[in-house]
């Protein structure tokens, strides 16, 4: 057993953790922020970190939640889900970003990758194409272009990430060209990717993978996005492409009511040469309601169909269906800092959750969050 945790131990396990990441940061970025000219104040530095509790009332003996899940994952013990240092530089027609983090999401969602690229949670280029017109050319590790939730869960409206954003990617790598219209009513991305939330390529697999993004915000009161996704997961030898749309719209009803509907839709063959797809797709709906300025409150509902296991498996006569429920409040502590706690319930078709040494269709959980961004 573990001996308590106590304030002044914790307190020295952040300092060195912070010390860890400042190494990395200087170890793998020194090279490129020698050249740069600090005194003019284009380098700049920020930070992130959220430490949580989360108690699952399936008590699962190794302390995993679901495999499916990647943010908050750890059952009944206080730990960190993401801390990150980041590096930014910036001129008119150049910039560039450098982030490196660990964490129990790090853990999960970067597990494929090799060495310490584990570690890099963005790591990016970027040139301006034009003279007159806001056209980007960026080239590197980035966030995901699918989606409205990302990483950084004190962004979010949720403390926890619906099914459709855990499973859909977080992070990509490859070149990205985005404009932006002079009225910045319009963003158009096209993007060629290393696959779908890969850093290094799968063994095997030597095909490109494309994506693309229209978003359209006319005023304050709402935004439409349109994000694609095309390309193959599986080795050459046995390609079967994969398409994918995600369709979302923000709302903001008035200055206390906000909603948020996305939806997902995915397709990827049957096998090599097929004609025939497995298809999966899921809605979310979430709305938030700020009290005042202290204090908010969220609720989401949300479905997740995958009858054919291509991004979630069970082996179970139905697969992966499965409706979820979550309510959090929040108060912000500062403009910077936020304490969240979240209950949430998953209803399943088929008995998919672990729960001692048997099987059930349900998984219910609470979570709490201390976040802070600097």
């Amino acid at each position: 057993m573990k001996e308590p945790i106590h304030f002044f131990e914790f307190k020295l396990d952040l300092i060195k953790f912070r010390n860890f990441i400042i190494g990395l940061l200087i170890l793998y970025s020194g090279p490129l922020f020698a050249q740069m000219d600090t005194s003019k104040s284009n380098l700049s530095f920020s930070g992130y970190a959220e430490v949580f509790y989360c108690y699952d009332m399936n008590q699962p003996a190794n302390h995993k939640r679901p495999n499916f899940i990647y943010n908050h994952n750890r059952h009944n013990e206080f730990n960190l889900n993401l801390g990150f240092i980041k590096a930014s530089y910036s001129k008119e027609r150049i910039r560039a970003n450098c982030a490196l983090g660990s964490g129990t999401y790090v853990n999960s969602n970067y597990a494929s990758e090799p060495g310490v690229l584990k570690n890099v949670y963005e790591s990016n280029i970027g040139v301006k194409l034009s003279k007159k017109k806001n056209i980007w050319l960026d080239a590197g590790v980035f966030s995901s272009h699918i989606g409205f939730e990302s990483s950084i869960s004190k962004d979010c409206w949720s403390l926890t990430r619906s099914i459709l954003a855990e499973n859909s990617p977080y992070y990509e790598s490859g070149l990205k060209i985005t404009y932006t219209s002079d009225s910045s009513k319009w963003i158009l991305s096209a993007l060629l990717l290393n696959g779908w939330q890969h850093i290094q390529r799968p063994n095997g697999n030597n095909t490109p993978a494309f994506g693309s993004q229209i978003t359209y915000t006319p005023n304050t009161k709402f935004t439409l996005n349109y994000s694609t996704f095309v390309g193959n997961e599986k080795p050459d030898t046995a390609f079967q492409m994969r398409y994918f749309h995600n369709f979302y719209g923000m709302f903001h009803i008035s200055k206390k009511i906000h909603l948020t509907a996305g939806f997902d839709l995915g397709m990827e063959q049957k096998s090599k040469g097929s004609s025939a797809y497995n298809t999966w797709y899921s809605p979310v709906l979430i709305a938030k309601f700020i009290l005042n300025d202290k204090w908010s409150i969220s609720g989401r509902a949300e479905y997740y169909s995958d009858e054919n296991g291509v991004i979630i498996s069970t082996g179970t006569s139905n697969d992966f269906q499965t409706m979820g429920y979550s309510l959090n409040l929040d108060y912000y502590l500062a403009e910077n800092a936020v304490w969240r706690i979240e209950g949430r319930m998953l209803q399943s078709k088929d008995a998919v959750f672990v729960r001692g040494t048997s099987l059930t269709d349900q998984n219910n959980f609470f979570t709490t969050s201390l976040a802070i961004s600097f």
